[in-house]
């Protein structure tokens, strides 16, 4: 059996339940759950440490993630030392989590509950305790957070329901009878003991500024394995390499956790803050939409064959450029992404700040240029149709993109720097050679056709001529430049010219950017940050689409040794020296290439 079946899937055996550092867990050591709204990061010692309600980017009903002492957590754990095994379900976003005592074991089963027509319209996490031997007692813990003490958690009776309230928000904790609880206004706290063939379940109901419905306990237990069996019929929809599909579904199961269902809009990642580096202060928000990661989840969907998601994504995306105009990001509701605010909270592992918003919706990226237009393509390429609307659009975006190629701008990975960066203006090439073809192919009107062509050309000279460096042996970040780029991989995606040259920058993007299987952004990060996963990803496919099948098959099989100590949820980044993650997760982009690694090595195999 290859590494590549048990990627990111198979159990996680011998956690270490003590393996906090100053309250905080490590990153690969949570597992995600989502609803097609939310997503609730649940850790291997049974504490959920954050979950935003009800939405992704709403403010966190529990965030011990950022703050261990004060943060809201809803913990269930065995009272007595225990070692864990965990492991999703098969083709499915429900995880599953075995405690194992001296008196005991017991199976820990969550999801974030979807009924028969999809995503409920509340939002719903069940927790089901089933004993497995032994008797296994655990103890309870729901508590809201405060969010740097800027809200006051508090509970009252309406009608029969006790409730709790955190601002607007409004929630039941719902349980079985055999759980005994006491309520005060910081939360819950009670116990539950659970033997051979003996199950209890609790869940949490909860709403915003909207109606709570109060669905019965045994409601919500069966709803489990529904929502287990909705996750199984999408896969089983999917379109999925053979040799790679644990993996390649792992992956592509995380991205539909990231897709915002009520719009389309794809989130970067579901957190904000989590650090590149401990202690360090590259601390984001990404739960909003950036155009780049919309456009290559797109893509990752269509190559699962999610034609749906894709659909729903890419017209998202196109009417958001039709209202507000090419921002970087935008809220996953559609608008501009609201300033930076900071919360007064320790950070993990004491970095801070801790903020809410972004600054780069209103950046310059010439790549957002390339992103969309190579989504319009992949969205046709599959045999699917522009509408005339879409097509006005794209063909004054191409217009737009022709007289701004020769301007600086933040480049690729949001710099505050601006420069004439090598890798937005080969995506400014790749964007004008898309309008093309698809002029060509009577997607877009022809009017301006041979205007894109001669600046494509004009753009792909400007890059071998002041991008190349001789010394270097590669195309460098910027003209003038010694540094290297490690996004320059995707050039070779994107259909660049000049396979020599860019095999030769692959080479030296390895020896100056590489650190064992992975790989920094760009010259210089490895002393602020860890390696980029995407980037490891992309230089995978990248020596596919080259040709180096076995080459690409050795790379990926030592990012899947590497990252197999997770519960298949990647983060933006890793340590390269202790494998520790770091960064927000589940990181859609650190998956979507995933994905995109897989779908392009098993194509060369197909063609081999």
């Amino acid at each position: 059996m290859s590494v590549l079946t048990h990627l990111l899937s198979r159990a996680q055996a011998a956690v270490d339940p003590n393996a906090r550092i100053d309250g905080y867990l490590p990153l690969e050591c949570y597992g995600a759950l989502g609803d097609g709204r939310s997503v609730a990061l649940s850790g291997s010692d049974g504490s959920i440490d954050w979950w935003c309600v009800p939405n992704m980017d709403s403010p966190p009903l529990f965030d011990r993630l950022l703050d261990a002492e004060n943060g809201g957590r809803f913990v269930l754990q065995p009272n007595e030392p225990f070692t864990v095994e965990r492991a999703y379900r098969v083709d499915s976003n429900v995880l599953e989590t075995v405690f194992t005592t001296a008196s005991g074991r017991a199976r820990l089963t969550e999801s974030m509950n979807s009924g028969t027509a999809g995503r409920l319209p509340w939002a719903e996490l069940a927790r089901r305790v089933e004993g497995l031997g032994g008797q296994v007692s655990f103890d309870l813990v729901m508590r809201p957070g405060r969010r740097g003490d800027t809200v006051n958690p508090y509970h009252s009776t309406i009608g029969k329901h006790t409730v709790f309230h955190v601002e607007r928000v409004l929630g039941l904790f719902v349980h079985d009878d055999a759980v005994s609880c006491d309520w005060a206004d910081e939360g819950i706290t009670g116990t539950l003991t659970v033997g051979p063939g003996e199950r209890c379940t609790v869940a949490i109901v909860a709403g915003r500024d909207e109606p709570l419905v109060a669905p019965d306990i045994r409601q919500i237990d069966e709803r489990i394995d529904v929502s287990d069996q909705e996750w199984r019929d999408w896969c089983a929809r999917l379109t999925c390499p053979d040799g790679d599909r644990a993996a390649f579904l792992r992956s592509a199961l995380a991205l539909k956790l990231l897709l915002y269902s009520p719009s389309g809009a794809i989130a970067a990642a579901a957190t904000t803050s989590v650090p590149e580096w401990i202690g360090g202060k590259k601390n984001w928000d990404y739960r909003y939409a950036w155009i780049r990661d919309a456009g290559y989840t797109i893509k990752a969907f269509l190559a699962a064959g999610a034609a749906a998601e894709a659909k729903a994504a890419f017209t998202w995306l196109l009417d958001q450029l039709r209202e507000t105009g090419t921002r970087v990001c935008y809220t996953l509701g559609g608008g501009a992404v609201p300033d930076v605010s900071e919360w007064s909270m320790p950070g993990y592992r004491a970095s801070q700040p801790v903020v809410t918003g972004n600054l780069a919706t209103d950046q310059q990226q010439h790549g957002v240029y390339g992103d969309i237009f190579e989504t319009a393509a992949c969205f046709v390429s599959c045999g699917n149709i522009l509408d005339s609307a879409s097509a006005e659009l794209l063909a004054h975006l191409a217009d737009e993109c022709a007289d701004r190629w020769r301007t600086p701008d933040a480049g690729m990975w949001e710099l505050q720097d601006e420069q004439h960066y090598t890798m937005s203006k080969i995506s400014c090439w790749q964007a004008l050679a898309r309008a093309v073809e698809l002029a060509d192919q009577g997607q877009l009107p022809t009017t301006c056709r041979e205007r894109w062509m001669r600046e494509r050309d004009r753009v792909a000279r400007w890059i071998e001529d002041e991008c190349w460096s001789e010394d270097r042996q590669a195309f460098v970040m910027y003209p003038g430049s010694d540094k290297l780029d490690a996004s320059l991989a995707l050039a070779v995606r994107f259909g660049f010219d000049g396979r020599e040259r860019l095999k030769l920058t692959l080479e030296a993007i390895d020896r100056d950017l590489g650190a064992g299987p992975f790989h920094y952004r760009y010259t210089g990060m490895d002393a602020e940050e860890g390696c980029f996963l995407a980037c490891s990803f992309w230089m995978v496919e990248a020596w596919a689409d080259l040709g180096f099948r076995d080459e690409a098959r050795a790379r990926l099989d030592r990012l899947t040794a590497a990252l197999s100590h997770g519960n298949g949820v990647l983060s933006e980044m890793i340590d390269p020296a202790s494998g520790a993650f770091l960064g927000n997760l589940p990181q859609g982009l650190s998956h979507l290439a995933h994905v995109m690694a897989i779908a392009t090595l098993n194509e060369a195999d197909d063609c081999d």
